[in-house]
């Protein structure tokens, strides 16, 4: 009985999974030359990418934008096809390692104008993740300081797409988790634990005090400064910069070409 229930689980898991790209696939638009020229321009990242892997870049974009609904909240007018650009570039940058991984969880993407209160633990936030409601909340004042200051290692953007990404590694419904390597975890994990008694203690602030508040916080934050200041992270602790390329499969410097390879 418990194979059947699996088996049956397992078949509606996919039919409902080949229903939901469908729909998506009708809704894909091509990005335009300007929106390139966009990624280009303000996004280093994009920019930097070896000429094989931009083509694989849009590509993951087109789908992104067109899986998600993007919704204005507060004061702000209207989401604009910049806006839904550059966020989804940024989720494509943090996930471009993992083929097939969209976030999918996470339907909506909320974009405040600027703070926003939040009636869960009644105070102002900048951004959060809502698993429960499959929400990614930003404000896009702060959303644009992240990306405007490229090399500061402080970017909402990337912070909130690392909390999506760790989330969505372990919800199991929609064919997308488990795509973290467990022993890959287990080696980044263990860095990372090293590295928040030191902020702890005070024998560091390379990576800033609230990454020491628990894991998932440090997970965000390190994403943000792997992406921003790669090379001042593989310098100041090798062995951490390197389980999270190996963790993410991906690294920043040979990405662009402007780093040795790693094994």
């Amino acid at each position: 009985m418990h194979f059947l229930h699996h088996l049956s689980f397992s078949i509606g898991e996919f039919f409902y999974t080949s229903i939901l790209n469908l729909k998506v696939r009708s809704k894909i638009q091509k990005l335009s030359k300007q929106d390139v020229n966009i990624l280009e321009n303000l996004f280093p990242y994009y920019k930097n990418l070896r000429a094989e892997h931009k083509k694989d870049f849009i590509s993951r974009l087109e789908w992104f934008i067109a899986e998600k609904e993007f919704v204005a909240r507060g004061a702000l007018q209207k989401v604009t096809p910049e806006m839904k650009l550059l966020i989804g570039a940024t989720a494509i940058m943090v996930t471009f390692g993992f083929k097939g991984v969209f976030l999918r969880h996470f339907r909506k993407i909320l974009i405040y104008p600027d703070s926003y209160y939040s009636t869960i633990n009644q105070q102002y936030h900048y951004g959060e993740v809502n698993p429960k409601l499959g929400m990614i909340v930003l404000s896009w004042e702060k959303f644009v300081e992240g990306f405007m200051h490229s090399q500061s290692g402080v970017n909402l953007g990337i912070h909130e797409m690392a909390h999506a990404m760790k989330l969505e590694n372990q919800i199991h419904y929609n064919r997308e988790s488990n795509f973290f390597n467990p022993h890959r975890w287990e080696t980044y994990a263990k860095e990372a634990s090293l590295q928040q008694k030191k902020i702890l203690n005070g024998d560091s602030d390379f990576f800033r005090a609230s990454a020491a508040k628990n894991m998932h916080e440090f997970f965000a934050v390190a994403l943000e400064v792997f992406f921003e200041k790669p090379r001042e992270f593989s310098s100041y602790n090798p062995t951490l910069y390197k389980s999270l390329v190996y963790l993410l499969k991906q690294d920043p410097l040979t990405l662009s070409g402007k780093g040795n390879e790693r094994g």
